[in-house]
């Protein structure tokens, strides 16, 4: 592998469909790296629960992935409402899902608890009306 690989992914707002097409292709090109099947799994698991989170609830966004011999760092990039409360948001089964997004199965409150249970390092920044920037990482 090069020093740095990079690939970047328009996630649509409120598309379903196509939800969950990134983190696929993720894990798909981590696997024909070689990268280990426990990192592949971590990787796969907190980018798809940011990309179900940006189609949910922030009018779409960005991810970018920056793939290295040692780590693969996930920043997920959106121009939503912003997180009024993060403590409350990493609580597990806190949502503020609508209830036609539920009915489809998704907005079960577990995403950002699984987005950092499934990375080794995560930070938030979020500003309230402009968007919010998650940072992933999970170590090769």
């Amino acid at each position: 592998m090069t020093d740095m690989m990079t690939f970047h992914y328009n996630i649509s707002p409120d598309d379903f469909t196509r939800a969950g097409e990134a983190s696929s292709d993720v894990k798909s090109k981590l696997k024909k790296m070689g990268v280990t099947p426990e990192a592949v799994r971590k990787v796969a698991i907190a980018m798809y629960e940011g990309e179900i989170n940006m189609v949910i609830h922030a009018k779409g966004g960005e991810i970018t992935v920056n793939i290295t011999p040692d780590l693969i760092e996930m920043i997920l990039a959106d121009v939503g409402p912003g997180i009024p409360d993060i403590g409350l948001a990493m609580q597990a089964g806190y949502s503020t899902a609508p209830d036609a997004v539920r009915s489809l199965g998704f907005g079960a409150g577990m995403g950002l608890p699984n987005m950092k249970k499934y990375s080794d390092d995560m930070e938030i920044d979020t500003v309230i009306g402009k968007g919010t920037t998650i940072r992933m990482v999970v170590n090769i």
